[in-house]
């Protein structure tokens, strides 16, 4: 048979206290209210658990087993009810953050490790994907995007911009020269992200369409969609590529082409569901990359 908590705990105060009187102020209930408890599990339990006097209340033998028992599951549900608390205050648990491959490995990766070292008990996954996540379904618990977010249930900040420039190795361009204007790039190679690149990234491969040349479109001779691979190739020669500032900006091998000319850029938000507003790991997170976001020069 199971047993009424709220008479149990009606009837544990009631064994503290001593009398129907105190058990009635501690619970702020009537001490008609605590008499019918009491009475009402003695009735479940088939037995009595007090001894009633006029100068009080006197656990029976098994009044007593009951009382220990009972003492022990609430004290260990306060316990729980203490360490939940403590939990929702204390930065902790999976925190799942997704960004795209290019972001995440040439920024955030590098500073991952600085965080943990803030918050140990928070245990990190970066998701990496060019493709967004759908945040309100749960794929993830917070995004950085190369877009402002659309979702209206979504809470925003913008960190930053990414630049793109053109760029090009030493090596490329001793062995096909330097463009002077957009127009001679129809004499260049050319290295874009290509198919498949999601619609809101699709700038990727504005070399492929930009500037005045026959034919409607601007055949790249390599596509990687892989925005550091595309620097690695770049650096063996490959060719000219669009690459964002933030990979390059370590590389002295890299020059940059064509700099007068306006290339794509993208303002970067981080991004959370409502229902993770609450949450502390969620806000020493977003506070740590806006702090990073702060010194972002590129």
């Amino acid at each position: 048979m199971a047993l009424d908590w709220d008479k149990l705990r009606v009837f544990h105060a009631a064994a503290e206290a001593g009398s129907f009187t105190h058990a009635a102020e501690t619970l702020r209930l009537s001490q008609s209210a605590i008499s019918r408890q009491v009475s009402a599990l003695e009735h479940d339990v088939g037995v009595p658990l007090f001894h009633r006097h006029a100068r009080g209340l006197v656990l029976t033998e098994q009044g007593e087993m009951l009382f220990r028992t009972a003492h022990d599951v609430l004290m260990k549900l306060e316990s729980i009810k203490t360490r939940l608390t403590e939990a929702k205050d204390r930065p902790s648990g999976v925190l799942r953050v997704t960004t795209t491959v290019g972001l995440g490995a040439g920024w955030l990766t590098e500073r991952v490790q600085e965080f943990l070292e803030l918050y140990p008990e928070i245990h990190l996954q970066l998701i990496l994907a060019n493709e967004e996540l759908d945040l309100t379904m749960r794929q993830a618990d917070c995004a950085i995007r190369l877009r402002q977010p659309q979702q209206p249930d979504l809470i925003q900040r913008r960190l930053f911009t990414v630049h793109f420039h053109l760029y090009a190795s030493p090596a490329y361009i001793n062995k096909y020269g330097k463009p002077d204007t957009m127009a001679e790039l129809k004499n260049h190679r050319i290295v874009t992200f290509g198919l498949p690149v999601p619609t809101h990234l699709s700038e990727l491969n504005w070399l492929e369409t930009v500037g005045d040349f026959e034919g409607g479109q601007r055949v790249a001779n390599l596509q990687i969609n892989d925005l550091l691979s595309i620097r690695r190739a770049v650096q063996t020669g490959a060719g000219i590529a669009m690459l964002p500032d933030y990979l390059v900006n370590k590389d002295t091998e890299l020059v940059q082409v064509l700099p007068q000319t306006e290339v794509p850029s993208f303002d970067t938000y981080l991004a959370y569901p409502d229902a993770m507003k609450n949450q502390a790991k969620l806000h020493v997170f977003r506070d740590f990359v806006i702090a990073k976001a702060r010194s972002w020069s590129f």
